[in-house]
C-alpha cells in the first residue's frame, strides 16, 4: 500500500469520471423484472440516464419521470408530480413494482417521498438519491437496501440449500450469471438482488418492451429472508447484507470485498465447502483454477513490466488492482469517485479520489490505463495503452458479456491485459 489521499485536493472535478445517485438507483431497479424506475426530478435527468445507459448496455433503458420544473419544485414541492406519473405509468403499462427515486432538485427541496408513497395504491419502493452525495455505487446500494427493508417479509425459517447473492454495481450482467452458476455447482439454489444477468445481458427478446424484462422476480424478493447464507459483494454492498439479516436474524452472511483473482475465489469455495459438506468440488472448478494458475505464470513478465493506473468505482478498482498484483503487475495509480473503506487496503504506489485531470497530472507514472471509454482520449494524447471497463463504455459492443471474476474470468482478465500491455509496449519501441 502506497500514498492514499482520500480527500480530494480541489473544489471542484475538471474531468469527472464520477457517476450519479439516481444512475446507480435506475439501474437497481432494472434488475427487477416488470419495474419501472421512476425518477423524481427534472426531465434531462432521467433523459440523460436513459440515453448513457442505452448506449453502455445497447439495450432499450425503460425509464419513466416525474418531470419536476423549478416552478412545480417551488409551488408543489413535486408530490402532484408523483402521483399524475404512476396514474400515467399504470394506465400504460402494468408493472409489478415502481422504484420511486430522488434526484438533487427534489432532494433540494425536500420533498416527503415517503409520504406520498403511503398515499399511492400501487406496489412502490422509494430511496432518496441525491445527486450530490454519493456516486453510482451507493445509488445502487440504497435502492437495494430499500428494496429490502419495503419488500422482504421477516421469518425465523430458513432453507439450508438457498442463498442470497447481493452484487455491487460494477458487475456486469454475465458475471452476475457466473457466479450463480459457479454457486448452484455446490448446491445452492442462487438468487441475485439486484440481477442484471436475465434483463440486461443482451439477449434478443421476442420484442422491445415498455418495462424491464428479466430479473428477480418480486415475489422472490418478498421471500428472499428464508436464505440460509447471504454473500455480499463489495463494500457498498454490506449495509443490504445487514438490512437483510434484520430480516431473519438465523441467516448466515459473509461478505467479499470482491471476486477478482486466486486468492479471494479460493475463500469463496472454501465457504461454499463448509456450507454445504456434502458436495464434490465440480471437476470444472478445479480445471478452470489450474488454468487460472497457468495464465498468471504466463502473464506474469508482461504485467511485471507494466505500470499500471486503474480507473473507477472503489468496489471495482478494489478488485482489478488485487487481480492486477496478484500476478505481479504494478498498479501505480488507483484512481476512484469517492472516498471508501475498500481504498485503504488496496496495493498501489498512489490511491486518489479524483478526476480524470489528475490522472493526466500524474501521466508520467503509468503505462497502461484500465478504465471506462472517458479514459481513451488520455491514453490517446499520452500514447498509453488502455483496456476499457467500466461505465461508460459507449465505442465497444458486448459490455454485459465481459467476465473478469472467479477462475474463469480471472483468466480471461489477466490474458486481455497482458496483450495489451504487450502490444503498449511494441508501439512505444516503433515509436
Amino acid at each position: 500500500m502506497g500514498e492514499v489521499s482520500r480527500k480530494p485536493g480541489k473544489p471542484l472535478q475538471v474531468n469527472p469520471i464520477k457517476l450519479s445517485q439516481p444512475m446507480g438507483a435506475a439501474l437497481a431497479f432494472l434488475g427487477v423484472n416488470q419495474c419501472m424506475p421512476l425518477m423524481h426530478g427534472a426531465l434531462g435527468c432521467a433523459s440523460f440516464t436513459k440515453v448513457f445507459l442505452t448506449r453502455h448496455f445497447s439495450e432499450p433503458i425503460a425509464i419513466q419521470t416525474t418531470a419536476v420544473t423549478d416552478i412545480t419544485a417551488i409551488l408543489d414541492g413535486g408530490d402532484y408530480n408523483i402521483v399524475e406519473s404512476v396514474k400515467n405509468i399504470t394506465a400504460k403499462v402494468a408493472p409489478k413494482l415502481i422504484g420511486l427515486h430522488t434526484t438533487g432538485l427534489t432532494e433540494t427541496k425536500g420533498d416527503d417521498i415517503r409520504g406520498v408513497a403511503a398515499k399511492i395504491d400501487f406496489p412502490l419502493v422509494h430511496v432518496n438519491t441525491p445527486d450530490y452525495e454519493g456516486g453510482l455505487e451507493s445509488g445502487w446500494a440504497l435502492a437495494t437496501r430499500a428494496l429490502i427493508r419495503q419488500l422482504v417479509r421477516p421469518t425465523d425459517q430458513v432453507q439450508p440449500d438457498k442463498l442470497v447473492l447481493l452484487p455491487h454495481v460494477g458487475l456486469q450482467p454475465i458475471e452476475v450469471e457466473k457466479i450463480k452458476e459457479f454457486i448452484a455447482l455446490f448446491g445452492f439454489e442462487a438468487l441475485a438482488l439486484p440481477d442484471l444477468s436475465t434483463s440486461l445481458d443482451g439477449h434478443l427478446g421476442h420484442k422491445q418492451g415498455a418495462l424491464s424484462g428479466g430479473g428477480i422476480e418480486v415475489d422472490d424478493i418478498e421471500n428472499l429472508a428464508d436464505a440460509a447464507l447471504v454473500i455480499s459483494i463489495g463494500a457498498s454492498m454490506r449495509d443490504c447484507a445487514q438490512a437483510l439479516r434484520e430480516k431473519n436474524p438465523a441467516m448466515s452472511v459473509h461478505h467479499f470485498d470482491h471476486l477478482h483473482g486466486l486468492e479471494v475465489s479460493d475463500a469463496l469455495v472454501e465457504l461454499l465447502m463448509q456450507k454445504m459438506p456434502a458436495t464434490e468440488i465440480h471437476p470444472g472448478v478445479k480445471r478452470w483454477r489450474m488454468r487460472l494458475q497457468d495464465a498468471m505464470l504466463d502473464c506474469h513478465f508482461a504485467l511485471g513490466q507494466t505500470r499500471f493506473a486503474v480507473v473507477g468505482e472503489p468496489d471495482q478498482v478494489a478488485g482489478l488492482c488485487q487481480a492486477l498484483t496478484e500476478a505481479g503487475g504494478r498498479v501505480t495509480l488507483a484512481l476512484t469517485t469517492v472516498d471508501a473503506p475498500q481504498l485503504a487496503p488496496i496495493k498501489a504506489t498512489r490511491v486518489l479520489v479524483g478526476d480524470l485531470e489528475d490522472a493526466e497530472r500524474l501521466h508520467e507514472d503509468y503505462d497502461l490505463i484500465i478504465g471506462n471509454f472517458h479514459c481513451e482520449a488520455l491514453a490517446l494524447r499520452y500514447h498509453k495503452g488502455l483496456v476499457l471497463r467500466g461505465f461508460p463504455n459507449w465505442e465497444q459492443v458486448g459490455n454485459q458479456l465481459k467476465n473478469d471474476l472467479l477462475y474463469e474470468g480471472g483468466a480471461y482478465f489477466l490474458c486481455e491485459v497482458a496483450n495489451a500491455a504487450d502490444h503498449q509496449r511494441r508501439h512505444e519501441a516503433k515509436g
